[in-house]
Formats: structure tokens, C-alpha cells, sequence
């Protein structure tokens, strides 16, 4: 199961996720501002790098992660320090497969319920790809608040931006509602190809 990846992430990955990287232009907070950001909705593509942690009543885990976002599909990659006990995630429509390395690779077409099944607590991947970027999930109800928005019962809180080429981006941020917390840090954005810090 991916929340026993917890087990060999170690305490090393928790420690990485609570340190800044100092290359990393940020910008102060202001109201957020959905409208403003529109015109992400149009991004083709994107990559990123950074540290998630997830926790809930029951467990909690963290990761390094690697987002591949195209526009037909998700790939994801969670894994410890070095690289150890990586688990990858993809998401093509309706199907999502998880490989967890060794030919150990399950499938299914009910995405959300089946890695619900697997961390062991509901993490929103379809409304991720938009919340990663700083935008509601398109053509779903949300309302804004200082700095972010309520979507699906989740709130969505902006904590850091940064500068990513010409596009302000999130550095961190953080997703809860009742069960479940979900912390990202990016710390390296790719936007259609081209890098940026």
C-alpha cells in the first residue's frame, strides 16, 4: 500500500519539506485573485518538482514529488531521499495505474476511490492538477478567499508564490478539509517546456 511508503521515506523527507530552498523568487502575499489567473486554464503543460505531505487522524506520510501534467494525462512520482521506495501514479481519463516498481503495477477506472484505497485517506487528484497551478477545478463551484478559494468541501490556501518566468506561481500551499491535510512545496517549475525556477 502507498501509505507504507511513509515507512521508508524516513524522517529525512519531513526535515527536507520544512526547509525553504533560498533560490526561490518569491512574492509577497496579496489577495488572491481567480480572474487574474484565468489564463492558466490554456496551459498545455506543465512540470514539477518539489515535497508533499499528506496527514490525516489515522496516518500521515511525506515525499519528494515529480508532476508531469500533459494534456491527456497525469503522471506523478512520489519517492524518499535518493530516490528510495518510489511509487508512480498515472492518470490517463478514467484509468489510473500505480507502479511501485519490480512489476508490482495495479490498475483501475475508478481513480479516486482506488488511490483513496492505497494511501489510506481521500486525496482529490482530479481538482489537484488545477489547485497545483493556483486555479479552481474548471466548471466546478468554488468561492474565494483571501488567499485562495473553498472548492468541493476543501479549502485551498496559497501560503508563498513565486515568480516562474513571466507567471506567478504557488511555492506553497496547503489543501484540508475535515479528514485530511495535504501540504506542497514547489521548489522548480517547467511551463510548456520551459524551465524555470
Amino acid at each position: 500500500m502507498l501509505h507504507q511508503l511513509s515507512k521508508q521515506l524516513g524522517t529525512a523527507s519531513f526535515v527536507l519539506l520544512l526547509s525553504a530552498c533560498a533560490s526561490i523568487s518569491t512574492v509577497p502575499n496579496g489577495h488572491y485573485s481567480q480572474v487574474a489567473r484565468a489564463h492558466l486554464y490554456d496551459m498545455q503543460e506543465w512540470h514539477l518538482e518539489g515535497r508533499v505531505a499528506i496527514s490525516s487522524p489515522k496516518d500521515s506520510w511525506s515525499a519528494n514529488i515529480e508532476w508531469n501534467h500533459l494534456p491527456d494525462s497525469e503522471k506523478i512520482k512520489l519517492s524518499g531521499p535518493l530516490g528510495q521506495g518510489a511509487v508512480v501514479i498515472e492518470l490517463v481519463g478514467n484509468v489510473v495505474k500505480i507502479d511501485r516498481g519490480g512489476g508490482n503495477v495495479q490498475t483501475s477506472n475508478q481513480p479516486e476511490q482506488f488511490i483513496n484505497q492505497q494511501l489510506g485517506l481521500f486525496v482529490p487528484l482530479q481538482s489537484l492538477r488545477f489547485w497545483a497551478v493556483g486555479l479552481p477545478e474548471a466548471e466546478q463551484k468554488f468561492q474565494e478567499t483571501d488567499d485562495g478559494f473553498v472548492q468541493n468541501g476543501w479549502l485551498i490556501a496559497y501560503k508563498e508564490m513565486q515568480k516562474t518566468g513571466a507567471e506567478t506561481l504557488p511555492h506553497k500551499m496547503a489543501v484540508t478539509n475535515d479528514h485530511a491535510k495535504l501540504k506542497l512545496i514547489v521548489d522548480q517549475w517547467d511551463l510548456n517546456g520551459k524551465n524555470a525556477k
